[in-house]
Parts: C-alpha cells; sequence; structure tokens
C-alpha cells in the first residue's frame, strides 16, 4: 500500500502555535481522506519552526468503488416528485427499477461511485485543509488570498508505492506541489529533493534539522544537565519553557553562561522569571546555596567560536533585563522597610470589581474575616488579622506589577524587611493556594485562615451582585475557589459550619451595595448585625436579637435575601463536592443521601458520613439493612398514603404477637441510645456499627411477620415501630436516596 508525505514550509511559526498546528494537520487531512473512503494504517505529525509534517503508512491506492442503493416515490407519483428524486441521484427514468412493496410499487435507484485514485483525492483534501486552516491568526502577504500564519514558501506533497514516488498535482495560490524541501535556514545546503519519509527525516538531519519536537527537548535537556553536572549545578526544571524552546529551534546548541555578580543576591524566583519571561533561558543553580548562579540557552546552529560571541551577546542583554529586576527589588524593599503603607493606599484606588468595590475594600473584608475564621482553625485572631491586611501589599509594588506571577512570593520576601512575623510572611504566598486539584494545600493555621477568608469573599461577593458561573463559562474561576475552600478544609481537618461566614461575608457586601441609600443608624445596626452572627452562629437568631434593638430600621430589609443567596451558595458547593468526591470514589447516591441531613454546610461532617455511609453499604450487613430499611419504608408509605395518617406515635412491646416482633423491639431499644450518641459524637463508623446489629432483626422480622394484620390494633402498631426502623436509619443518612 502506498505512503504518502506533505510537508507546509513557511516562514518561522510561533512556538506556542506549532503542537496544535501539527495536530489541525493530521486531523483535517486523515478526517477529509477517510469521508472520501480513503483509509489508512497510521499517520504521525510533526513540527519545526518553519514546517509542519505528515506521514501516512499503508493509504489505499484508490477510493473502493461503492453502490448505494435509494428508495425513490411510489410508481404513479406526481412527476415532479420523480424528477426531484431522478435528479437527487444522477439518473435517468430508464436507471430506476420497480419493487414490489406492502406499500404498493416503489421506484429503487442503484446509484454507484466509482473509485476515484488517491493522488486526486489527496489534492482536493490538501487545497481544502490549507485554505481553511484554523489558525489563531492568520496573514496575507503579496498579491495573493491565501491566508497563512507566515508566508507559504513551498508544498511538499509526496505518494511512494513499490513503483517508486509520485508528486501529487496540486496548485494552492500558486504555489505548486513538488518532491523538494530546505533543511537548516543557515546551515542546510539548499533545496533537496527527497523520495520517501524515512529518506526526508534523514536528509533533514544530515542538513540540521530534527524533525520530532520531542527528540529536540531530549537533546536540549541532556546536553543542558550535561553542562551543569560538569560544573556542580543542576538545571532548574520548566517543561513548559523545555517544550517553547524546543519550537524555537531546528538545530538546538545548548550554551552555559554566567550571570554577573551584581545580580546573584535577587531573590532566585526574580532571577528565574525574569530570564524566562525576557530572554527564554533556563536557571541554572548551585545546590549547596539554592542560588541561581548561572544561565542556559539555546542557540539555533553551530558556531566557529563554539557560541562565544551568542553568549557574549545573551549576556549583554541579560545584564540589562537583569539590571531592570535589581532596581524594582531595591525600590520594592526600600518601601517595605518603612511598612509599605503607600502600597496599602494605592490598592484603595485600585478596583476590584465594579459593584464590589477597590482591592482596599476587599482587604478589609478579608481580614474581618480570617479573624473569624482563625479560632476555628487554630490561629491567633490579630495574627491572622494582620496576615490578611498584608497578603495583597505586593500587588503594587514593581516587581509584581513587572512580573504578575510572582504576587504572593514577593509579599513573603518583603514581609522580612517590613518586620512581619514568619506567619504573616507565609500567608502572604499560601493564601493564594490551592489554585489546582493537584496544587499544595496550606497547613499553618495562619495561612488556612486567611485562605478560607480570601475565597469564601470572593465567592459571597459574585453571589452577591449575582454573577455565576454559567455552563462552562467561569470567567471569575468562581468554581476552582469553592474546590480550594473544600480541600483546605477536608486536608486540615476544619469542622464548621459555612452558612455562618458565608452570611457575614454576604451582609459586608450588601452594606457596600446599599452603602449610598443606608444612614448611619442602619449601617451601625448591620455591624451589629455582624456581632451577633458571630456570637449565635446563626443568621436567623442573630436577625431577631438585632431587631429587637433597633425595630424602626429598615436595614434588616437590605439582608433580607442574604439566606436564599447562601443556601444557593451552598448548592454550588455541594455540587463541587459531588464531582470531588466521586474522583475519589464516593458513590453519586451516597453523597446525596448525607447532603440531605441536617448540618450539611460542615463540609467535613458531610464527607466523614459519606465516607462511613460507603464503607457500611460495602458489607453484606449494610446492603441487606438498606433492604429492609427500603422495605419497611415502602410499607410505611403506602399505608400512611392509604389511611391518611403519620404512623409515628410510638410501637408498644405489650401489642407484639410474634417472638422475631418482640427480637426486634429488643433490638430497637438496644441500639437507638448507643446510635444516637455516636452521631452527636459524630463517629458516624461507630453508628453504622450500631445499625449493623439491626439486620439480623430486621431480617427476621419480615420473614416471619405479615405487617397488614387483619387486626387494627396490632396493624397500627407494627406499622409504628417500623416507622421506629425508617426514623433510626434515617437519622444516619437519607437512605431513600441510596440506590439498590
Amino acid at each position: 500500500m502506498p505512503d504518502l508525505l506533505i510537508e507546509l514550509f513557511s516562514e518561522e511559526i510561533p512556538a506556542r502555535m506549532q503542537a496544535r498546528a501539527a495536530e489541525d494537520l493530521k486531523k483535517r487531512v486523515t478526517d477529509g481522506l477517510v469521508a472520501a473512503g480513503l483509509t489508512y494504517a497510521h499517520a504521525s505529525s510533526f513540527s519545526t519552526p518553519r514546517r509542519l509534517t505528515l506521514a501516512l503508512e499503508g493509504m489505499l491506492a484508490e477510493s473502493p468503488t461503492v453502490r448505494e442503493e435509494r428508495k425513490g416515490p411510489k410508481v404513479g407519483a406526481p412527476e415532479k416528485a420523480i424528477e426531484g428524486f431522478l435528479r437527487g441521484a444522477g439518473l435517468t427514468m430508464d436507471q430506476l427499477e420497480e419493487r414490489d412493496t406492502p406499500k404498493g410499487a416503489v421506484y429503487f435507484a442503484t446509484i454507484e461511485k466509482t473509485g476515484r485514485p488517491a493522488a486526486e483525492i489527496v489534492a482536493e483534501v490538501l487545497e481544502d485543509t490549507i485554505r481553511n486552516f484554523p489558525w489563531p491568526k492568520a496573514m496575507r502577504w503579496g498579491a495573493g488570498a491565501l491566508r497563512w500564519v507566515r508566508p507559504l514558501h513551498s508544498i511538499l506533497c509526496l505518494i511512494t508505492d513499490e513503483a517508486g514516488a509520485t508528486v501529487v498535482p496540486m496548485d494552492v495560490d500558486g504555489i505548486a506541489a513538488g518532491d523538494t524541501t530546505e533543511g537548516h535556514r543557515f546551515m542546510g545546503t539548499g533545496r533537496f529533493a527527497v523520495t520517501s519519509f524515512e529518506d526526508y527525516e534523514a536528509r533533514l538531519k544530515r542538513n540540521h534539522v530534527i524533525l520530532n519536537a520531542t527528540e529536540r527537548a531530549e537533546a536540549i535537556w541532556a546536553d543542558a544537565q550535561n553542562l551543569a553536572f560538569a560544573q556542580g549545578l543542576e538545571v532548574v526544571e520548566d517543561k513548559g519553557l523545555l517544550a517553547e524552546v524546543a519550537g524555537l529551534v531546528e538545530w538546538p546548541v545548548t550554551l552555559m553562561g554566567d550571570i554577573a555578580e551584581d545580580f546573584l543576591g535577587l531573590p532566585p524566583e526574580v532571577l528565574q522569571t525574569s530570564m524566562k519571561e525576557h530572554q527564554k533561558f533556563f536557571s541554572v543553580k548551585n545546590p549547596k546555596t539554592g542560588r541561581i548562579e548561572k544561565f542556559i540557552t539555546v542557540a539555533n546552529r553551530e558556531t566557529a567560536d563554539q557560541g562565544a560571541t551568542i553568549l557574549a551577546g545573551n549576556q549583554k542583554v541579560l545584564f540589562a533585563r537583569l539590571s531592570d529586576a535589581k532596581f524594582f527589588w531595591e525600590n520594592d524593599v526600600r518601601i517595605a522597610k518603612t511598612g509599605a503603607s503607600e502600597w496599602l493606599e494605592k490598592l484603595t484606588h485600585v478596583t476590584f470589581h465594579n459593584k464590589l468595590g477597590s482591592q482596599g475594600e476587599r482587604i478589609d473584608r478579608i481580614a474581618a474575616l480570617a479573624r473569624e475564621i482563625a479560632p476555628i482553625v487554630g490561629a491567633d485572631a490579630d495574627l491572622a488579622e494582620k496576615a490578611a491586611r498584608w497578603a495583597k501589599a505586593d500587588l503594587s509594588s514593581e516587581m509584581v506589577y513587572e512580573f504578575p506571577e510572582l504576587q504572593g512570593l514577593m509579599g513573603q520576601y518583603y514581609a522580612e524587611y517590613a518586620g512581619h512575623e514568619a506567619e504573616v510572611a507565609a500567608a502572604a504566598t499560601e493564601h493564594y493556594s490551592p489554585l489546582g486539584p493537584s496544587d499544595d494545600v496550606p497547613t499553618a493555621p495562619v495561612s488556612v485562615a486567611v485562605a478560607l477568608a480570601d475565597k469564601l469573599d470572593v465567592l459571597t461577593g459574585f453571589w452577591a451582585i449575582d454573577e455565576k458561573p454559567t455552563g462552562s463559562k467561569d470567567p471569575f474561576a468562581l468554581r476552582r475557589a469553592a474546590l480550594g475552600v473544600i480541600r483546605l478544609v477536608l486536608e486540615n481537618g476544619v469542622q464548621t459550619k459555612l452558612d455562618r461566614f458565608f452570611d457575614t461575608q454576604l451582609i459586608r457586601h450588601k452594606v457596600k451595595l446599599n452603602e449610598d441609600t443606608l444612614d448611619s443608624g442602619e449601617t451601625a445596626m448591620l455591624k451589629d448585625l455582624l456581632t451577633e452572627i458571630a456570637r449565635h452562629g446563626v443568621f436567623g437568631a442573630a436577625l431577631e436579637t438585632v431587631k429587637q434593638k433597633s425595630a424602626e430600621s429598615r436595614a434588616p430589609e437590605v439582608v433580607a435575601p442574604v439566606p436564599d443567596i447562601s443556601d444557593d451558595l451552598l448548592g454550588f458547593f455541594h455540587d463541587r463536592l459531588k464531582v470531588f468526591l466521586r474522583d475519589q470514589g464516593i458513590r453519586h447516591d451516597v453523597i446525596d443521601a448525607c447532603i440531605a441531613m441536617e448540618g450539611n454546610d460542615d463540609i467535613a461532617l458531610l464527607v466523614n458520613r459519606a465516607q462511613a455511609l460507603q464503607a457500611f453499604l460495602g458489607t453484606d450487613d449494610g446492603e441487606n439493612l438498606l433492604q429492609g430499611f427500603k422495605r419497611a419504608n415502602n410499607i410505611l408509605t403506602q399505608a400512611e398514603e392509604k389511611d391518611g395518617v403519620e404512623y409515628s406515635f410510638g410501637a408498644e412491646v405489650k401489642f407484639a404477637e410474634d417472638a422475631a416482633e418482640k427480637d426486634l423491639f429488643a433490638a430497637l431499644d438496644k441500639f437507638e441510645a448507643p446510635i444516637a450518641e455516636a452521631i452527636r459524637g459524630e463517629d458516624f463508623a461507630a453508628a453504622m456499627a450500631g445499625l449493623a446489629g439491626l439486620r439480623a432483626p430486621i431480617d427476621a422480622f419480615f420473614e416471619a411477620v405479615q405487617v397488614n394484620s387483619d387486626n387494627d390494633v396490632v396493624r397500627r402498631n407494627r406499622l409504628n415501630l417500623l416507622n421506629r426502623i425508617r426514623v433510626l436509619c434515617g437519622s444516619v443518612a437519607d437512605l431513600t436516596r441510596v440506590e439498590g
């Protein structure tokens, strides 16, 4: 079977676009060929700065002949209907066949599509691919109409079989396909012809082009490590930078240069970020000191002086870049030593969101909430508030303005110069975490308090202004923030009711949203409400207390929507928790059964309950007890609907007639108190163990006893007994939501 080789040769393609473009080329060409009936065995795509390449193995020499049968209108149908059918089929009347069917005689057409040579199909598909290629950005050049990411110079398109290689005849905007390509821009020998993919790849390498991007990256990394190892140093790993640099060169030549002594005192992250962002250099550190002392650059050519001139030029440019970084650093340190009050003042004039106020106002809210959270996570309240007020300070620094990705980290460095405690410094960096499902979670109490306050403030803020995620759109990363809260709570074992903090932050946001219409008395009343929520932990009770003090104030009208917003936000958390727990193997119905219980705003409690329930349901006792509960609940529900009463008035053992019935009374009496005690102590494993003790008595009861007895007294008593089963099992989880 023939093989196909395609190369689209152009000016330099941006590194960030190459990998996607290679995949797009493969998908569009192979999809088009298969749609035309031209299948293949294997496809591989490649990219370098100047070329996109596709190689297909085992392609058909021509598309197969296809026979298709179409059912037409009935014999005797209107003439226009028959004419339309003939046009669609591309046939004449004498080519139709009449067949008898259960619905009468019908016309049938047999359409034969003759196979076409592969070259013809390839030319059509490739031209369509080139003309409609999905570049993020494209350009036109010269007088042509073709758009490409950079000017397209040549098209190589070969079909190779046992007889040899044949150029696919095609032309795109004056660019005719051929069998030639070019090697390296500087070290190549000019254009040359190829006969197959193997010949193509080998001749490219002889012309100083490594076709495979992975091979280029591996060569860069191996050479960089060897250069560093020879001097007792280590290259700082950066997979993203490695992939980008591999897309900048066709023939990588790795060189190591020195960083001027003037800059070795800069924080390693500053050096690393500056060199990566501006020069695409790898950082080389001294493992003994942790300092960044040298850099690795990757040239795109070999030189007679072994790269000395290239290194000299790079070091000159680097000196200028690092001089800027040093200036930023020294200026920031000077401000930090004075307490950084000017940074914090600047933040009061920086808008966080047009409806949610400035960064300064946001810091005030975070600080207040961090103080409330602190005792729950074991942090000092004063220290937590102090850390929250410092955490965003570096957003005004020159270094973070230049390199936004260093936010938080620079705050940690500057905290030392500002004289802050180590906990405050650490929180500046750690309060942003976790940023994703694999990111580390802070464990230091002060950092946990500030991280929770930061994420809860942004969530409640956007809920307060009804800017919630919709579908796949989440411009403010609120799903990530909610997952961050969940991980902070679970991985630090924080047991607390989130509703309380939803309410307090929502009230703070409502004060901001209504500040133009609230008078001083109403504002004071809302502050009292925040104090009462902190004391009561419950919004309703706190509001009643405050209303009694100020019956004439309309401030309660401002906070009236808070419970509904809070409930909606909690539902959002539950949705995020479902996704998180499903990834950990917890069944969706088990999660739903636990979410339905009281206290579902305590995430840690909810997860403990779900884990215990899933473990219990995985045992024979758990599975059988579930069936017993469902049977009891079904019988009881049907009886209550039929009789129009609720059977919850207490069953009495004196009306029991059967031994199994009496045993069930005894088992319930035995286990009710321990199960209730275990639930109060939040020991769900013990509660499940107690339920396991009911499995045998419930099974025996249903085997021996007919609930719907002819004796009305006995029947009512037995239904009330089933209610005891329902209530006791329901105290652990809403088992009606569990499948099975």
